[in-house]
């Protein structure tokens, strides 16, 4: 366990019942106005409650005063996903707005808005956002919200046409949402189109990290661009489309390469990229990608491709001129057996970009295998070339998997994670936890 004096030794419950996802943002937050953090989740009908619980869209509460932490429901029984877990926004208002969409299985964007000002014990009722038409009835699927406060305009960035980054917004901040368009389009191969992050500065910027397709369909590539002045730039701020808003969509590939397939580090060939987190600071961003290493697999048939065992973290860094790319960790072999390139992930800390967290099987250290995925943290000097590991969690009975570093407060470290057993994306019997510095009084 971790031996700095400012976690406790025994992170807080926040829910004993929930997962995540990790193509929602942001799934939790600081409130400084009330000295809470709220984390949003997923219900399991195989944790406490069972069938009459799972599927619950869930808000924790934790009071970072005392410690104590409430769970409140938005959807009661919505579905048994953790592609389903809210996207939170504290309005300018103080109010909150929770969106959240099932995982393709209907055409609706579902938002919630609490009653009262930085409360969220009681909310409006639920409204919706109807993508039948404009998605041919293929069903919606995340949800990612951002305030730019320039333009004092929200958006909400969803799976929906075409299996396509798509975007909805809002001109009186989440009250109402109208269609936006489409970010990126192709053809598409296998499952679906780009799986794509967002972090916004909150004021005229939203950069992102795309995909071309899912890994087990496709050798990924990955992408960098931002959205600023209704407009799509490469990294170096070249216009790649525009207008954004009504666009069709643009092929991701116009944007700049940060990881490019069959990239070999360390002598190991890397293919099959995946988005998993990206932070900014200033002029500079980070990134958490992971990927396939020496997967003498990669030219079969996807049926052939489920013995996948060698993934890796990669930390990619931007300067504000150019990306540079840096193995973090061995991620191990793929976390479910149908989804072979599923692990345990890893988050950058949003207030220092030389701080991560990563779920792994192998304890970077060492090099040696865990029984179960533990959480390390790992520290950089010199923008992700060489790390510095600790552990978070060691010998722990289940496994800890994708942790994230809370944003909203700088002076609020909250480290969060899921801890048990997860057999699928709808099957898992896992509890919310945090470890946060004594808290705030």
């Amino acid at each position: 366990m971790v031996n700095d004096a400012r976690f406790p030794q025994t992170p807080l419950l926040l829910n004993n019942n929930g997962a995540w996802c990790w193509f929602q943002d942001e799934r939790a937050l600081i409130d400084p106005a009330n000295n809470t953090l709220l984390l949003g989740s997923v219900a399991s009908p195989e944790g406490p409650g069972g069938a009459e619980r799972g599927g619950n869209i869930e808000i924790a509460v934790l009071d970072l005063g005392t410690g104590q932490s409430r769970v409140h429901v938005l959807h009661h029984r919505l579905e048994s996903d953790d592609h389903n877990a809210p996207a939170l926004l504290i309005r300018p208002d103080g109010r909150y707005v929770a969106m959240y969409a099932r995982h393709k299985t209907d055409n609706y964007s579902r938002w919630r808005i609490s009653t009262r000002p930085h409360d969220a014990s009681e909310w409006e009722p639920e409204q919706q956002f109807d993508w039948t038409e404009l998605a041919d009835g293929r069903g919606a699927t995340y949800s990612n919200l951002h305030h730019l406060s320039g333009e004092d305009r929200v958006y909400n960035f969803v799976r929906a046409i075409n299996d396509d980054p798509t975007l909805m917004i809002s001109d009186d901040h989440g009250s109402t949402w109208t269609y936006g368009g489409k970010l990126f389009t192709r053809p598409k191969i296998g499952y679906v189109n780009g799986y794509t992050r967002y972090v916004g500065n909150g004021t005229d910027r939203i950069d992102l990290i795309t995909t071309d397709h899912h890994p087990r369909d496709f050798n990924n590539s990955i992408y960098h661009g931002y959205l600023q002045n209704d407009a799509l730039h490469d990294a170096a701020g070249n216009v790649v489309n525009k207008p954004v808003i009504g666009s069709a969509g643009v092929n991701q590939s116009a944007l700049t390469t940060v990881f490019e397939a069959g990239t070999t580090l360390d002598g190991d060939v890397l293919t099959h990229g995946w988005t998993t987190d990206v932070r900014r600071q200033g002029t500079e961003l980070a990134a958490i990608v992971t990927c396939r290493a020496n997967d003498v697999n990669g030219t079969l048939q996807r049926e052939q491709m489920l013995d996948v065992d060698d993934h890796r973290l990669l930390y990619a860094r931007f300067d504000g001129v150019r990306w540079e790319l840096h193995p973090l960790a061995v991620a191990g072999p793929g976390l479910l057996p149908h989804e072979q390139d599923y692990t345990g992930l890893g988050a950058v800390d949003p207030h220092d970009l030389n701080r991560v967290y990563v779920s792994t099987p192998v304890d970077p250290r060492t090099g040696a295998t865990t029984a179960q995925y533990e959480i390390y943290r790992g520290v950089t000097s010199d923008s992700g070339a060489g790390w510095t590991w600790e552990a978070i969690t060691e010998g722990s009975t289940g496994d800890n998997l994708r942790p994230m570093v809370v944003p909203g407060d700088p002076s609020v470290h909250a480290l969060c994670w899921f801890r048990g057993s997860m057999t699928s994306s709808q099957a898992y019997q896992t509890e919310v936890v945090a470890l946060i510095p004594s808290p705030r009084g």
